[in-house]
C-alpha cells in the first residue's frame, strides 16, 4: 500500500537497515536448512531494498540545497551505500542454494556451535502460545530467540510484527542462542530437541577445518555489521577501529579458505560442495569490508548527518552500552551462568576490557569490574541487562 511506503530519508534509512539484516539472517537460514523458498525471499528483498535506495538517493538530490546539505547527505548516502553492501553479500549467500552449489554436509551441525543459531519449530495444538501476539509472548526477552518468519499453510510472514498471532500449524523460523531454542519448543508444544553430542569428536579432516573457518567468517561477519550500526549510533571511534581489525581478520581467513580448500579437494564427492563454501566464504568476507566502509565517517572523525542517528534509533533492535560495576550480579559470572540472551533477550556483541576488545565473546566468558559490553536486542532488555551490571547502590535508588 502506498500508505506504507516509507515518506523521508530517516524513514528510509530505517527500511535499509532492517531490510539488510533480514536478508543476512534469512540466507545463513537458506543455507542451514537448504530451503529455496528462504533464498528466493531474500532475493525478494533484496529488489525492495533496490527500490528504496533509489528514492533515498532522489531525496538526497533534492535536500541538497547548498553545498553544507550536499556534504550532510553525502554522508547519508555513503552509509545507504554499505547497507547496499551487507545486503548485495546476503544475496551471494542465498545464491548458493538457489544455484543448487551445494554445501558439505558437514557444515549443517558445525552451525549449531556457532554463536547462534537457527531453528524450526511447529506450533503444536495444545501449545501454551498458540493464539497469543508476538507482544504476548515476548520471546526475545523470555526466550533469547528472535523470530524471523512464520509460515502459515503454504504463505510466508517474513519479519513479523509485535500484533501478529501465532497459531496452531504454524511453523516458527526463530534465530538465538542453542539454550533458547528449547524455552521456544516449549511455548510452541513442541517436545525438547536432544542436546548437542559431545566435543569427543574425531580428528578433524582437511575439509572440516575449512568449514570450522567458514563458521568463524559467519561470526566474524554478523559481529562486524552489529558493531558498524553501534558505532554509528554512538559515534565510537574506537568501536570503528575494532570494525577494521575484524575486517583484516575476515581477510586473513579467506585466503585460509581457499587454501584448506584446494587441500580438501581430494576427498570431496562433490566438487560442486567446494564451489559453495567458497561462494559463503567470499559473501562473508564482503560483509565485514561492507560493514567496514559504515563506519568511515566514525572512525575518520567526520560529522554524520542527525537523520542517520535518529535512524538508527528508531529500529526495533536496541544497541545498548553497559559497565559492569564493582559488587554488580554480573561480575565474576559467565556469560553461560547470567544466560543474558535468555533472560533479557540482549545478545553482547563485543566487551572491552582495558584496551582490548573481545568480539562475540563465548558461554564461558567470565565478565569482571569495569568491562563494557556492546549489546543489541528489544527494548525493554536492556533495563534487565543494566540491573545486572548495576553495583548495590544504584539499585537502591528508587
Amino acid at each position: 500500500m502506498a500508505d506504507d511506503k516509507p515518506k523521508n530519508v530517516k524513514e528510509l534509512l530505517v527500511e535499509l537497515k532492517d531490510e539488510s539484516e533480514l536478508m543476512v539472517d534469512l540466507a545463513y537460514a537458506a543455507v542451514f536448512f537448504n530451503e529455496e523458498k528462504l533464498a528466493q525471499e531474500v532475493e525478494r528483498i533484496e529488489e525492495r531494498m533496490r527500490e528504496h535506495l533509489r528514492s533515498l538517493r532522489m531525496m538526497a538530490m533534492l535536500a541538497a540545497r547548498s553545498p553544507e546539505d550536499a556534504e550532510g547527505m553525502a554522508g547519508v548516502l555513503w552509509i545507504a551505500g554499505a547497507i547496499e553492501g551487507i545486503g548485495d553479500a546476503a544475496s551471494d549467500i542465498a545464491r548458493v542454494v538457489a544455484a543448487r552449489l551445494g554445501i558439505p554436509d558437514a557444515l549443517r551441525p558445525d552451525l549449531r556451535h556457532a554463536d547462534e543459531i537457527t531453528g524450526r519449530v511447529r506450533v503444536r495444538d495444545d501449545a501454551p502460545g498458540a493464539g497469543q501476539t508476538l507482544r504476548d509472548l515476548s520471546l526475545p526477552t523470555e526466550t533469547g530467540m528472535w523470530i524471523m518468519a512464520i509460515r502459515s499453510g503454504l504463505d510466508w510472514e517474513f519479519d513479523p510484527g509485535p500484533d501478529d498471532i501465532v497459531s496452531v500449524g504454524d511453523v516458527l523460523l526463530v534465530r538465538g542462542p542453542e539454550e533458547g531454542l528449547n524455552l521456544v519448543r516449549e511455548v510452541a508444544g513442541a517436545p525438547t530437541q536432544p542436546a548437542a553430542p559431545g566435543d569427543d569428536a574425531p580428528p578433524l579432516s582437511e575439509l572440516d577445518r575449512a568449514v570450522d573457518i567458514l563458521v568463524e567468517l559467519k561470526d566474524l561477519a554478523e559481529a562486524a555489521v552489529g558493531l558498524a550500526y553501534a558505532s554509528i549510533l554512538f559515534n565510537n571511534r574506537s568501536l570503528a577501529s575494532e570494525v577494521g581489525a575484524m575486517e583484516a581478520r575476515s581477510d586473513t581467513l579467506h585466503d585460509e579458505l581457499e587454501s584448506w580448500v584446494l587441500r580438501a579437494a581430494p576427498e570431496a564427492r562433490d566438487p560442486d560442495e567446494l564451489r559453495g563454501l567458497l561462494r559463503l566464504a567470499s559473501a562473508s568476507e564482503y560483509m565485514c569490508d561492507a560493514a567496514r566502509d559504515m563506519t568511515w565517517y566514525v572512525e575518520h572523525g567526520e560529522p554524520l548527518h542527525p537523520v542517520v542517528q535518529m535512524a538508527l534509533e528508531e529500529t526495533e533492535e536496541t544497541s545498548a552500552q553497559t559497565v559492569v560495576e564493582a559488587g554488580a550480579p554480573a561480575a565474576g559470572r559467565s556469560l553461560k551462568d547470567l544466560r543474558l540472551e535468555t533472560e533479557t533477550g540482549m545478545f553482547v556483541l563485543a566487551v572491552q576490557r582495558g584496551a582490548r576488545w573481545i568480539y562475540r565473546p563465548r558461554a564461558s566468558f567470565v565478565l569482571t569490574e569495569g568491562d563494557r559490553l556492546i549489546s543489541v536486542g528489544p527494548e525493554d532488555g536492556e533495563d534487565e541487562l543494566l540491573a545486572l551490571c548495576a553495583g548495590p547502590a544504584a539499585a537502591l535508588q528508587p
